[in-house]
Order: structure tokens, then C-alpha cells, then sequence
């Protein structure tokens, strides 16, 4: 760890400000183009599917370039890191706002997305290599505000842009932006974790671009295609052997890319599956209530958008606030308390109407987002904690990678409950039969907000002071 004098060459308000730039934006673009697809459709002249790959490309691309952050970040200089990711992400930027076609656009998207992917974990290394033990939980609650907040105005953005302007703006207001952030980083970003010796070792990066790939892919298509699709089985299938075999090799090697050791601490296992269920059920929620909204009620894509800013916005005052309760008090009774909401909140969203007033849904889905709140941050500090500082990187990227993993899972199991139980309903009305779908899948998110809530008991008091026998202060 520095010494005294060597925190003093670098301000950490300064990182700090310049890493939640740099990472609001580059979240931002994962859910940006959700409401322009139809716009771009018409624009490039393409169906359905294949614009649904901006934004499936990007998730994977993230899914795949997040397990190997641990290693570039022990093999690069931090700010080295920091500028390669907002030069590729500024890069990406600029050849979406001037893609004359539609691979063109994809693969713009793909380069944005190795930018966004080195770029959260990152940011999660940095805050936990300059905040010391006791100030982790505020520090991490600003990176909750860019977590819920980022990916939730940028539908609502989108619609409002693509009903004024044409979607290249998307591009155009991002570029500026991503610009500043970048020549800023160049004049100020300082160098703060520390390098290790370590060499590449290509069949690692291999494997788990096939493993997390395979299964991110398979998991995304699993909610329209079905558990059964050719698609899926053959993306489950080499995702699985690929995925043990990467396993296998990092518990070999010397210098493992993504070292799965950080397993044997009990509080970083559980903590990790319960930021899974967290964001499983975030990211479902956020994906069947614009489906009532949209395709029930009738309510325009903006709109629909806005129903879901106030929890955003409640989201993002909490993150803070929590961060600092957690370092008084651990992440225990947070989580526990956080679990109960969502299970609580739960219940109303399994009994939608034809005529539920969107009042209350607003008011259900901030109350939701602000137990949220209490958990994801809160728990992915306390896992982080139990580790050792050398095994910090690899606890970042792993947490990071299981987060978009569950958000997957979580997103095709709701959806494919929803479309089976629509299938079955007995509904004469075809939208009666969709509303049946939906409140069948919140029942099923229940039972997993139930299971967090029963997990969360097993959490260690105070798991700060798991970190190397260091007393909680």
C-alpha cells in the first residue's frame, strides 16, 4: 500500500471526479440506443433482429472484456488503463455518429464496449486502492449512483433525442463529453495501483471470451428464442466446456488471468450471489415494466422511460447515503432490510391490471430501486473487504462479470416465464394473457427476492473485519 508521501502526489477528489465521468458515460451507452432501434431500423433499413445486436454486442463485448481487466490492470500502469479506455470509447463514439450502415454501427458499438468494459471494474480498483478500508463504503456508493443511474436515463434520453433530432445525436452528445473527460485524464490522471509481473497467456483470454461469451450469448437469446433453440443449447454448450476449461487453467498457471481463489473467502461467494440476485431482479424489472407500460397501456417509449427516472434518481441520493451507513454499521442489516423491500415490493407487481394506476407503479418501482440501493453497492464492498489488496483486481473483475451474468439470467428466466405463462393463459383477451405473464414472472421474482432475503442472515456482522484480521473501525 503508499506510504504516506506517496498518497500525497496524486488528489483523489480529482480521480474521483474524472473515473465517474468517464464511467457514467460509458454506462450510459449500454441501454442509449434501446429506444432509437426503431428509428435506426427505418434509418439502415433492418429488421428487428439484427438491431437488437447494438445493444446484445455491446453487453457481450463487455461480458468478455470485464474477466480480463484483473489482468491488464496488474500489467498496466492505471492511468495508462484509464486513457486506452476513454481513447477507444471516444474512438467507438466517433465512428457511430458517422456510420453510413449498419456493420458499421456494430462494430462502432463493439469498440465503445472494450472502452466501457475496461473502464467500470477500473474505477472499482482505483476507489479501492486510494480510499482506505473505513471510507470504501461512500466511496462505492458513488459508483452505485453510476450503476442505477447511468443505465436508467438513457432510454428516457434517447426517446426525448430521437423525437427532436435524428439518432446520430446519441453519438454527437456523447462525443464532447467523452473528449473533455479524456484530454482531462491525459493532464491529470495519476498512476495508483500497483504492477505485478505477469505474462500474457493468449488460450486464457481464449477460453474466457468463449466461456462468458458463450454463456452471456446464450443466456440474452434464452427470453426470445427459448430454452430449447439450437442457439441457445449450442451457446450453453460452448460456453460451459470452455468456461471449465479457462477454470481449470487459472487453478494451473502461475499467473492466472482471472484468479477463482477469491472463491475461498465465504463472505466475497455469498456476497457475489447475492449482487447477482440483486441485479438479476433490477434488470428484469426494468425490462417487463416498459412491456406493461408499452404494449398493455399504451404509453409512448418516452414515457415509458420517464416511469422509471424517479427510481433512478431515488437510486442514485440513496447510493451515497448508504455507502456511509455500511461503514458504520457493515452490510448485514442492509442487505437484510434491502432483500425485504424487494420481496415486499414484489407482491403488488405480481397482481397487475388492465387499469393498476401507474401512480402506484412509479411509486412501487422508486420504493424497489431504493432497496436496491441497500444491497448492490453495499454487498460488492463488503466481498471486496474480505479480500487481500493483491487479489483486489481479480475480486473487481469477477464481481463485475457474475453482476452482468445475473443481470442475464435474471432478464431470460422473467422473460421466458412471461412468454410460457402467456402462452398457457386462459385468457380469450390476448392482452388479459400478457398480464398473466407478467405478474407470473414477478411471483417469480419474488421467490428470488425471498431467497436474498434468507441468504442475507448468513452474512458476517461486520465483514470489514474479515480483511486480513484488520479490526472494523
Amino acid at each position: 500500500m503508499n506510504t504516506e508521501t506517496e498518497q500525497q502526489t496524486y488528489n483523489r477528489n480529482i480521480i474521483v471526479g474524472l473515473l465517474i465521468a468517464g464511467a457514467f458515460i460509458a454506462i450510459l451507452n449500454q441501454t442509449l440506443l434501446v429506444t432509437a432501434l426503431p428509428h435506426i431500423m427505418a434509418d439502415l433499413n433492418i429488421d428487428a433482429t439484427k438491431a437488437q445486436w447494438l445493444t446484445t454486442a455491446f453487453m457481450l463485448t463487455n461480458g468478455i472484456l470485464i474477466p480480463i481487466t484483473a489482468f491488464l490492470i496488474e500489467k498496466f500502469s492505471s492511468r495508462a488503463l484509464v486513457i486506452a479506455a476513454m481513447s477507444i470509447f471516444v474512438a467507438g463514439t466517433v465512428v457511430g455518429a458517422v456510420a453510413p450502415n449498419f456493420p458499421v454501427l456494430l462494430t462502432a458499438r463493439i469498440i465503445q464496449a472494450a472502452g466501457a468494459g475496461i473502464m467500470m471494474p477500473l474505477m472499482q480498483t482505483i476507489f479501492l486502492t486510494i480510499f482506505p478500508v473505513e471510507k470504501r463504503g461512500a466511496a462505492m456508493g458513488m459508483v452505485g449512483l453510476v450503476i442505477a443511474f447511468a443505465p436508467a436515463i438513457g432510454p428516457t434520453l434517447s426517446g426525448w433525442i430521437v423525437d427532436s433530432f435524428t439518432w446520430r445525436y446519441l453519438f454527437y452528445i456523447i462525443l464532447p463529453i467523452a473528449l473533455i473527460d479524456l484530454v482531462l485524464v491525459i493532464l491529470l490522471m495519476k498512476n495508483v495501483t500497483k504492477l505485478r509481473e505477469t505474462s500474457v497467456d493468449i488460450i486464457s483470454i481464449i477460453l474466457s471470451s468463449l466461456g462468458f461469451g458463450g454463456l452471456l450469448y446464450g443466456f440474452s437469446n434464452a427470453g426470445s428464442e427459448g430454452w430449447g433453440s439450437n442457439t441457445v443449447l449450442i451457446s450453453f454448450a460452448v460456453g460451459a466446456v470452455a468456461l471449465f476449461f479457462f477454470i481449470s487453467r487459472q487453478l494451473r498457471i502461475k499467473r492466472p488471468i482471472l484468479e477463482f481463489r477469491v472463491f475461498q473467502s465465504w463472505t466475497f461467494t455469498i456476497t457475489t450471489l447475492l449482487g447477482m440476485i440483486v441485479f438479476a431482479l433490477m434488470i428484469g424489472t426494468e425490462t417487463i415494466l416498459p412491456l406493461y407500460t408499452q404494449n398493455v397501456r399504451d404509453v409512448t417509449a418516452f414515457d415509458s422511460g420517464l416511469m422509471l427516472l424517479p427510481g433512478a434518481i431515488a437510486m442514485g441520493i440513496m447510493s451515497p447515503i448508504i455507502g456511509r451507513i455500511f461503514d458504520k454499521i457493515g452490510g448485514k442489516g442492509l442487505a437484510i432490510i434491502g432483500f425485504a423491500v424487494l420481496l415486499l415490493t414484489s407482491i403488488p407487481f405480481a397482481d397487475l391490471q388492465m387499469d393498476t394506476s401507474l401512480t402506484f407503479i412509479i411509486v412501487i418501482y422508486t420504493l424497489r430501486m431504493m432497496g436496491t440501493s441497500m444491497i448492490m453497492m453495499p454487498l460488492t464492498t463488503a466481498g471486496i473487504n474480505a479480500l487481500p489488496m493483491h487479489l483486489i483486481p481479480h475480486g473487481t473483475a469477477m464481481n463485475n462479470t457474475m453482476r452482468q451474468i445475473g443481470g442475464s439470467i435474471g432478464t431470460a428466466v422473467l422473460i421466458s416465464v412471461m412468454s410460457n405463462s402467456a402462452k398457457n393463459a386462459a385468457a380469450s383477451n390476448p392482452l388479459n394473457a400478457l398480464i398473466h405473464g407478467m405478474n407470473s414472472a414477478f411471483i417469480v421474482a419474488a421467490v428470488l427476492a425471498l431467497i436474498g432475503f434468507i441468504l442475507s442472515f448468513t452474512l458476517k456482522r461486520k465483514p470489514q473485519a474479515d480483511k486480513q484480521g484488520q479490526p472494523a473501525r
